[in-house]
């Protein structure tokens, strides 16, 4: 920082905001801090009494903060991403499209370990619509060596994207609810409802609900007819505890399915089972997703949808911000459910 003359300030940068007052009309900013000072502003800046201006000068080999945060933004978008013009020194990321947010978070630890660099995210792995604000990015002072911004693209260049939308497909989808007593009549289906307006909030449609007794055989036999007539994704609702007369898991393995998680550190969702039947994947969903708004499934079915693989790893992971305080008012997404 510097003291010039006015005269001498064309391309420098404003260290500090410049007050404009016409008695009687008007009081209030002229120039705001990290204005970069061009030709035509000198004039005035006479006129507002201005001879000398505090001012950091743009040398070689440093940035303005409006260019230095669009490099870094440019660098770290992905797809389904658009940029905000830079205000104040930070530019917004947007998705342009509905879908998975995905952030690499290991990319974003070295970036903002990198001195006078910020750059903030929502959380990973949350449905986000267009026009969402999902992470803004900067500097900290209004001038910043380029090499620190080097340093940014140069890690984005190595593990790019730093932040993406990956689109839901739509898929058809096999409902199959279990248990002796809906089958019966007794007590009225909750479970459909529920499942075909999560598919539907997806982008996705359900194909057929088949509602069959607490009988492996006939589990197996309803899977299977789903898969047959075109099913991509088969969610079965119903009997997964571990009580003697819920016999959906075994009906799942019967069905030729590779189970790859049953029970997860998430609550609600812990009776959940994860198995696939060829290149199909099979969802078994406790009760929880009847009367709770979040649950595992709101957590891994995007994800499926998005096209990801899940592990093992995948599910232990979500213990991390597992738990659902069931508000009275839920904001999920928007709350610290399924975070990590």
């Amino acid at each position: 920082m510097k003291v010039i003359p006015v005269e001498e300030a064309e391309g420098t940068v404003l260290c500090h905001d410049i007050t404009e007052i016409v008695p009687g009309q008007f009081k209030g900013r002229a120039f705001k801090k990290g204005h970069v000072v061009a030709k035509a502003d000198i004039e005035k800046l006479l006129r507002l009494g201005k001879e000398d201006l505090y001012v950091w000068e743009l040398g070689a080999g440093f940035l303005h903060e409006n260019d230095a945060a669009m490099r870094i933004a440019r660098a770290g978008a992905g797809a389904g991403i658009s940029l905000s013009e830079p205000v104040e020194g930070k530019v917004s990321l947007i998705a342009n499209v509905a879908g998975l947010l995905k952030v690499n978070s290991r990319a974003l630890e070295e970036i903002n370990s990198i001195d006078h660099i910020l750059f903030v995210t929502l959380h990973s792995n949350q449905v986000v619509k267009a026009g969402q604000k999902l992470a803004s990015c900067g500097v900290v002072p209004l001038v910043i060596s380029e090499g620190k911004i080097t340093g940014v693209e140069a890690i984005c260049m190595a593990i790019a994207p730093i932040v993406e939308i990956k689109p839901l497909a739509s898929r058809e989808v096999g409902i199959v609810t279990t248990g002796s007593e809906v089958y019966a009549g007794r007590i009225q289906d909750q479970f459909g409802p529920v499942i075909r307006r999560k598919i539907a909030d997806l982008g996705s449609q359900t194909l057929d609900q088949a509602i069959v007794p607490d009988d492996i055989g006939l589990i197996v036999k309803a899977i299977h007819d789903q898969m047959n007539r075109g099913a991509e994704l088969v969610i079965v609702t119903g009997g997964m505890s571990v009580d003697p007369n819920d016999v959906t898991p075994s009906a799942i393995r019967a069905a030729g399915g590779e189970v790859l998680v049953y029970g997860a550190p998430i609550l609600p969702g812990a009776m959940f089972m994860l198995a696939k039947i060829g290149p199909v994947p099979v969802l078994g969903v406790p009760g929880c997703v009847m009367y709770n708004k979040a649950t595992i499934l709101d957590l891994i079915l995007p994800r499926i949808l998005a096209g990801e693989e899940i592990t093992h790893r995948d599910i232990v992971r979500l213990g991390h911000g597992g738990l659902c305080l069931n508000c009275e008012s839920c904001r999920f997404p928007a709350c610290s459910f399924g975070k990590s």
